[in-house]
């Protein structure tokens, strides 16, 4: 039998989906799980066993089930289903559309579908943890690793790496999807040219259509060859294999920092209109730092605005740079040494609050 799990999302939403992933296939031990998803997402956790095979969907469209792929016709009309993508209605409709022997997803009223409540205060992984725990897959955030807490000879050792960018590096990723989520040009240059002052290596990562952004912040953090641009330049492998090695990861709210969860790398993390209690880092708590400042009780703001939000125009720069310098100072650059991991509670800021989660909402 094959077990069909809907996650048609992005780099974030994928890796914050993972551990949940392993408590499907906990929970039908045996059964194929082909994950409905990106193509290249979900090739890549393919390659890392978290599923057998992938089922190449863009949003909500029609899935084309069954399929010829692995897991597709043998098992056709009949699969288990699994909704991993949103609360309903439109992505319980498409996997109901595909004639499932069962369905696992959250409850809802307006698609005929019972199931566990939802929870809008709840942080995204541990949601999907439930919802799959709720049919015996035992999971919880630990089970977001993909690869040691660690790199073989620890973090701050010159020598292999990637092309674009060798061990030991600071990784800056200015760009996020949307404008409420990215912060200020001038400033990431500000922190990026203090921190190669300082005498690190940074690699500045981006997607091919931040090209122009990361240039712009080379090109204001003036610090010449101390600062390399790989933007446009890395596919998902390369710069897993990148953020995975790095001394330090600094970005925004978006999916390159579930990297650095998912490989230990020590990160800090600026967040705008969704706090860290919902999207923040789960696990090894004491290796990243969420900066966010934004009020308790604040209404509820979009995070996919095409404007900075006010909590992320707040964060200053000398801000961030003293949270760098102090994971670079404080946390081990090799690997005689490792910090103690801190367990699957929420991450903690003298700023958290909770507020409206961001998966999708169909």
């Amino acid at each position: 039998m094959t077990v069909l799990v809907l996650r048609a999302l992005g780099l974030g939403d994928m890796l914050t989906g993972v551990a949940a992933l392993r408590g499907v296939r906990r929970a039908w031990p045996g059964h194929r799980v082909v994950l409905a998803a990106p193509r290249p997402l979900g090739q890549w956790l393919a390659d890392h066993g978290v599923v057998d095979a992938v089922l190449p969907t863009q949003g909500l469209s029609r899935l084309p089930w069954p399929w010829a792929g692995p897991g597709g016709a043998q098992d056709a009309p009949g699969c288990l289903a699994v909704n991993l993508h949103g609360r309903g209605p439109e992505s319980h409709r498409v996997l109901q559309a595909t004639r499932p022997d069962a369905l696992l997803a959250f409850d809802n009223t307006d698609a005929g579908h019972i199931g566990p409540d939802w929870d809008d205060t709840e942080h995204e992984v541990l949601r999907w943890c439930r919802l799959v725990r709720s049919v015996g897959g035992y999971c919880e955030p630990e089970d977001l690793r993909l690869g040691p807490l660690d790199p073989p000879g620890g973090r701050g050792v010159e020598g292999t790496g990637t092309q674009e960018g060798g061990r030991g590096a600071v990784v800056a990723h200015p760009g996020a999807a949307a404008e409420a989520r990215r912060w200020p040009t001038a400033r990431w240059a500000r922190v990026v040219g203090a921190l190669a002052a300082q005498g690190h290596d940074v690699v500045l990562t981006g997607s091919e259509a931040e090209r122009g952004l990361c240039a712009q912040v080379r090109l204001q953090a003036d610090a010449g060859d101390a600062v390399r641009d790989t933007s446009g330049r890395l596919g998902l492998p390369a710069l897993a294999e990148l953020v995975s090695t790095a001394r330090l990861l600094v970005s925004g709210d978006t999916g390159v920092a579930h990297l650095a969860t998912a490989y230990g790398t020590p990160s800090v993390t600026l967040f705008g209109p969704t706090p860290p209690a919902l999207w923040g880092p789960s696990i090894d708590l004491p290796r990243h730092v969420v900066i966010w400042h934004g009020e308790r009780d604040a209404p509820r703001r979009d995070p996919n605005a095409g404007r900075l939000d006010p909590a992320l125009a707040q964060v200053p720069v000398d801000e961030v740079v003293a949270a760098c310098e102090s994971l670079l100072t404080r946390l081990p650059a090799t690997g005689n040494e490792t910090t103690t991991p801190s367990g699957p509670d929420l991450p903690s800021s003298r700023h958290a609050a909770p507020s409206p989660a961001r998966s999708a909402p169909g």
